[in-house]
């Protein structure tokens, strides 16, 4: 099994051990093994904004939902401002812009909400059944210039459709993932994870061809993890494929197996 070494990757608890504030920017250094292709992985960007906005504006405030744009390639020296759009009673709207090489790279939008007293009782649906047990799998091997370079910071397990670039369609997929680093809070685990898995619609294709996220929403379900470093699961499906462009929807499970993020992504297919 090929992976790379521990001193070639630069773990994520480092990478944000290393962030400088400064007001209301926060500045993070973004190394090669977390690119994809000529950007950042996505649920990075979106991770590194959400701890600026935990850095700015406290973490009392469970986050609801973010919405990002992905505008620009992100990498090395980065920075992250923060703005207060709006602090109601229960709810607090913050944008993070994200800058590298100078120019605006993704905006991530963030609705922080506290919990509401009401009558509407407490409704979670139950995990479907995979195809596959995550025990009968085996980690999905990290081969340099096999993959993306940030799945190298990920443990994973394919568990249902049909994998990337094999010329079978297939429209929904199955992933088991966790973080390869313990130690980072399970809010970023959460994002980073959602976002790990390929568009279904890449098995289509029987040679490897380029996509990249438009924009990503993320809706989070509050509840404690019991193991978030254990393996999640991401179930993701199609709802549409038309001139290039996918919109699809993902369901993220708890390692104990309790629902915990609803996703919803555009991606461009070049190919």
């Amino acid at each position: 099994m090929s992976d790379t070494s521990a001193e070639a990757r630069t773990p994520l608890p480092v990478l944000l051990e290393r962030r400088v504030r400064s007001d209301r920017t926060v500045s993070f250094v973004v190394p090669a093994d977390w690119m994809q292709g000529r950007t950042t992985f996505g649920g990075l960007i979106a991770a590194l904004a959400v701890q600026a906005m935990r850095d700015v504006e406290g973490k009392e405030w469970p986050l609801r939902a973010l919405q990002a744009s992905f505008i620009g390639p992100v990498g090395g020296p980065t920075s992250v401002e923060v703005t207060l759009l709006r602090k109601g009673r229960n709810v607090r709207q913050v944008q993070a812009t994200l800058r590298s090489g100078g120019e605006v790279a993704a905006v991530v939008l963030a609705a922080f909400g506290q919990g509401r007293a009401t009558i509407v009782e407490k409704h979670l649906p139950a995990q479907p059944p995979a195809e596959n047990k995550l025990e009968g799998l085996i980690d999905i091997p990290f081969v340099p210039g096999m993959g993306p370079n940030f799945l190298q910071h990920l443990v994973y397990r394919w568990a249902g459709g049909e994998p990337p670039w094999v010329g079978r369609q297939s429209w929904h997929s199955k992933f088991f993932c966790r973080p390869r680093d313990p130690g980072v809070d399970q809010e970023l685990v959460t994002i980073l994870v959602a976002d790990m898995p390929p568009s279904p619609v890449l098995s289509a294709f029987d040679r490897f061809v380029p996509a990249s996220s438009v924009s990503w929403e993320l809706e989070f379900v509050p509840g404690e993890v019991k193991d978030a470093n254990g393996f999640y699961r991401i179930d993701t499906d199609v709802v549409s494929a038309v001139e290039g462009y996918v919109n699809q929807r993902s369901t993220l499970w708890s390692p104990d197996g309790s629902l915990v993020a609803l996703g919803y992504q555009v991606v461009g297919v070049y190919g």
